[in-house]
């Protein structure tokens, strides 16, 4: 699977490079997103622009991907969605998903869920 990462300080910027999420690729996304050494302690952010179509298995991978970061009590948003696949995303995963329109969208619902997790921690 082709894929761009771009690393910040709190994120990680993840875009596959692929029109289809399939069968075929989802394993493959699910590994390469979960092995990158970057997202270590990092929230992070599934660029989906390049993406047109994706099947069932491709939707539980995204879903696996973004299940993992909050497993791990960082942050997870998706964005670049055309407005099928956002409908698709927004039936499988309902309301817990984090889908934003812009990647500006994107960052901020990160960062607002990192700063509500370092208050939250600060009451403790």
């Amino acid at each position: 699977m082709k894929f761009k990462i771009d690393t910040k300080e709190k994120i990680v910027i993840f875009c596959p490079e692929e029109a289809v999420l399939d069968a075929n690729l989802a394993e493959q996304f699910t590994a390469a997103v979960t092995a990158l050494p970057e997202l270590e302690g990092r929230n992070l952010i599934l660029d989906m622009t390049l993406v047109q179509k994706m099947d069932t298995t491709g939707v539980e991978a995204i879903l696996t991907v973004y299940q993992r970061r909050y497993d791990n009590n960082l942050s997870c948003a998706v964005t670049g969605l055309n407005n099928t696949l956002t409908a698709t995303l927004k039936s499988a995963g309902g309301d817990m998903l984090n889908l934003a329109p812009t990647m500006a969208e994107a960052i901020d619902l990160v960062m607002m869920e990192e700063l509500e997790r370092e208050l939250l921690d600060g009451l403790e």
